[in-house]
């Protein structure tokens, strides 16, 4: 399977995970789901391996902008895809997909573990 990381250009953390694969001489190809969208099946996969708690950034902007109402909603899978889909940027970047399990945030260290196993 490629490997994909999914985020938006502009996010700091996204930017420290490009660099890292590319000096690591890792081939990636980069989503960026604000221009690009995300599909429901891609995401539904994502929350069954790692659960919507890992994957909804209640920490960033797009989070903090919702309505309370909106945000009292995500309760759940379901919800939390509903809104994924409809806010893409309210997902906890980057999303790194097909080097191993699937890893979401960015660190020098977890990165250098997922590709150590995939050169093993």
């Amino acid at each position: 399977m490629k490997t994909t990381l999914y985020g938006i250009p502009n996010c700091d953390t996204v930017k420290k995970a490009r660099t890292w694969l590319a000096e690591h001489g890792q081939e990636f190809t980069f989503h960026d789901f604000k221009k690009q969208g995300l599909e429901e099946g891609t995401v539904a996969a994502w929350l069954g391996q790692v659960g919507w708690e890992a994957l909804v950034n209640r920490k960033g902007t797009t989070w903090r902008n919702l309505p309370e109402e909106r945000r009292a909603q995500v309760v759940d899978g379901a919800s939390a895809l509903a809104l994924m889909l409809e806010h893409p940027s309210v997902v906890k970047r980057p999303v790194l997909e097909g080097a191993g399990p699937l890893a979401v945030g960015f660190s020098d260290s977890a990165y250098a573990a997922i590709f150590s196993r995939e050169a093993a």
